[in-house]
């Protein structure tokens, strides 16, 4: 029977757009199918774009996208159960955005149509349709679409692939939830808070005690009129929480680093996503098949880096990896997928960034770096910007004395592995 389509994407989140994107503008017949009623309306994320990835394709996509603020203040913040340590640094030259999905996400989608692709929507997938051992199109509400290629980009919740053994289930350790609220508040109280002018944007990120001593961050961008707020939890650590997921965020939200920021602040969304954050060691190793393909967080490419967790320009980059492999299958349609992808995936900066940060899940499993770190660092500063009638000691002895106390062998262990994975 004749196809219907090259391809057919499944997810019209940022990997599934960017690839039909993408596949149209090589002249192929694209279909981009989404569930929701519009692209966005299922999509969670912490609300960073970094453009750098997004730029190579839509050069001037800061013309037109639905861009909240640029993000040119960095905090990172180390909590205690009362307290905290903050770094605070400003970048002028940036490229990085906070964005709304609900806004974004249908904006990209509109990119991949002027290119040429369909965009169908609130139509769920049923199954993959299989023939002759390959994946040939889908079985959608009764009928049947046919496809030379379907592509899977159905998010971290990858059940048409792991329903059609193309995927295994991913493991429980490399999963984290993430939960968020968007806040609403008025544009001259976001500028007054963080210091900011006209667009300029500011990302806080959180560590330490978030989820008792396991680990756990947490994260604050501003918008235009709100600000996202968010706490990603392995699942591991939720196991063994003080809590359910939930009252982590109700708890962090009184704590006194983050209650004068959002003071006032009205909850507009809530939502929860499950984030693939296993890096390099949870990629699936068949990534491609006969008539099929995987990218984004069905890939599972999500980043965490041990400062902040990326997931959109890693979607990205794999899209752009899986559109030049399929540019590539229709031109020599005789060579596997599977070669051609993975030889694509391992020449991109994608690659790259996985083996950059492959060792940092294990890092971050060490639960020093949530209770005795933040303990450390503030007891370091309290004294040494202690004022009173004796003179403070030097800041050698300080930090002597505070090492000596926490564990010259475990806080050293610990430097020595940030160095070498971070």
């Amino acid at each position: 029977m004749a196809d219907d389509f090259d391809l057919i994407v499944i997810g019209a989140g940022i990997a599934g757009s960017t690839c039909a994107l993408l596949g149209a503008r090589a002249g192929l017949s694209v279909l981009l199918i989404e569930r929701g009623e519009q692209p966005g309306s299922k999509n969670l994320s912490g609300g960073r774009l970094y453009g750098y990835a997004l730029a190579d394709i839509l050069p001037d996509f800061q013309k037109t996208a639905p861009l909240e603020r640029l993000i040119n203040r960095e905090h990172f913040s180390l909590l205690t159960a009362d307290g905290g340590t903050t770094l605070c640094a400003q970048h002028p030259a940036s490229d990085s955005w906070s964005v709304l999905r609900a806004r974004f996400d249908p904006w990209l989608a509109a990119q991949a149509e002027a290119e040429g692709a369909q965009l169908l929507c609130n139509v769920t997938v049923e199954t993959l349709l299989r023939e002759h051992g390959r994946i040939a199109g889908i079985n959608c509400e009764g009928e049947t679409l046919r496809a030379k290629v379907v592509v899977l980009a159905e998010g971290a919740n990858s059940l048409l692939a792991e329903q059609a053994n193309l995927a295994p289930r991913p493991s429980p350790e490399t999963m984290a939830l993430g939960i968020k609220e968007t806040l609403a508040l008025d544009d001259t109280r976001i500028q007054e808070r963080f210091h900011i002018e006209n667009n300029e944007g500011a990302a806080w990120l959180f560590s330490g005690q978030i989820c008792g001593s396991k680990p756990a961050g947490a994260f604050l961008y501003t918008n235009q009129q709100s600000l996202s707020l968010g706490i990603v939890a392995p699942l591991a650590s939720l196991r063994c929480a003080p809590g359910s997921a939930s009252s982590l965020l109700a708890k962090l939200k009184h704590h006194p680093t983050l209650r004068p920021l959002i003071r006032d602040a009205e909850t507009l969304e809530y939502g929860a996503h499950l984030v693939p954050e296993g890096g390099m060691n949870s990629v699936p190793l068949q990534r491609a098949g006969e008539g099929w393909l995987l990218v984004g967080d069905t890939l599972r490419t999500c980043i965490n880096t041990g400062v902040t967790v990326r997931g959109m320009d890693t979607a990205i980059l794999s899209a752009q990896a899986a559109a030049r492999t399929l540019a590539a299958h229709f031109q020599q349609p005789d060579k596997p997928l599977q070669t051609l992808y993975d030889s694509e995936l391992q020449r991109s900066a994608l690659w790259q960034q996985l083996q950059r940060y492959r060792d940092v899940p294990d890092l971050l499993q060490s639960e020093s770096w949530y209770r005795h770190w933040p303990e450390f660092s503030q007891a370091v500063m309290r004294d040494l910007t202690r004022v009173d009638a004796s003179a403070n000691p030097p800041l050698w002895q300080i930090l002597f004395r505070h090492a000596r106390r926490f564990g010259f062998t475990r806080l050293s262990r610990d430097l020595l592995r940030s160095l070498r994975c971070l």
